[in-house]
């Protein structure tokens, strides 16, 4: 069996009188990929910020290879929040609005890894990561303004690869996307993971997506996991009437959205 690289134990998180994450448990294994699935205000989102660390959690645990990320005795000062970023990094809904728009997109990577690893080879080093990306020159001189939304998506894959993390959460990294586009991203990011064995969290709405890409699943509502299991066995057979309803709403041949609704209602 392969290691775990994260696990997250009892996590919580409220917003006044709002439980958005109640007692939230999973696992990830190296080189593996796990969907977190549900709806809006489902706390999927909520989850995903407090593994990375965006958000502080109200109890519970998040580690990476067995080491509690809010662990105090851990390492301090600058190297130590480093060290700890570099553990879990973040690709979001829409890379446009965490670009610099006045920065290069080499110069983008040149400045992460020159706070990261300030002795390397930077120049060698970000042409590995564009050819990681299926990017080359021509984007690396260029602004985030004038590149398409799916250059733009894996210019904040490569950001992220830059550091070498240990998870990938993805938030939506794709919904953004055509169809066409989300495809390309979706093999990329693949390719990616079998060439690195870097482990996937992918928070999203999209079934489909949730299908071709992850190994496991956990499905979300209220801030709850209301069904969890290996991705093919929770799609073909799902348990729960929530997961039931979710795979019943995508649009298909013989959909009925007023019987989705009152089966909604009626839950």
């Amino acid at each position: 069996m392969r290691k775990t690289v994260l696990e997250a134990v009892g996590l919580r998180r409220a917003y006044g009188p709002v439980q958005a994450v109640d007692d939230v448990s999973f696992r990830l294994a190296e080189g593996g990929s796990l969907g977190i699935v549900g709806e809006s205000g489902s706390g999927k989102t909520t989850t995903a910020r407090i593994v990375v660390g965006l958000e502080h959690a109200d109890g519970g645990r998040v580690l990476v290879h067995g080491r509690d990320r809010g662990d105090r005795a851990g390492p301090r000062g600058k190297a130590g929040r480093l060290a700890r970023a570099r553990q879990v990094q973040m690709v979001f809904q829409d890379p446009f609005l965490s670009l610099d728009p006045r920065t290069t997109v080499g110069g983008a990577l040149r400045e992460t890894l020159r706070l990261h690893f300030p002795d390397a080879d930077h120049g060698r080093r970000i042409a590995e990561l564009l050819d990681q990306v299926g990017l080359g020159a021509r984007e690396a001189d260029a602004l985030p303004r004038q590149l398409s939304g799916g250059q733009r998506q894996r210019v904040a894959i490569a950001r992220a690869l830059a550091v070498e993390p240990a998870v990938l959460v993805l938030d939506e990294a794709v919904a953004a996307l055509d169809v066409s586009v989300q495809a390309q991203i979706l093999n990329l990011l693949a390719g990616i993971r079998e060439q690195t064995g870097i482990g996937y969290l992918f928070i999203t709405h999209d079934l489909g997506v949730v299908r071709c890409v992850t190994d496991d699943v956990v499905v979300m509502r209220r801030g709850r996991i209301v069904e969890a299991g290996p991705t093919a066995q929770v799609l073909a057979a799902p348990e729960h009437p929530y997961t039931r309803l979710l795979l019943e709403s995508v649009p298909r041949p013989g959909w009925d959205p007023r019987g989705i609704a009152a089966a909604r209602r009626a839950l």
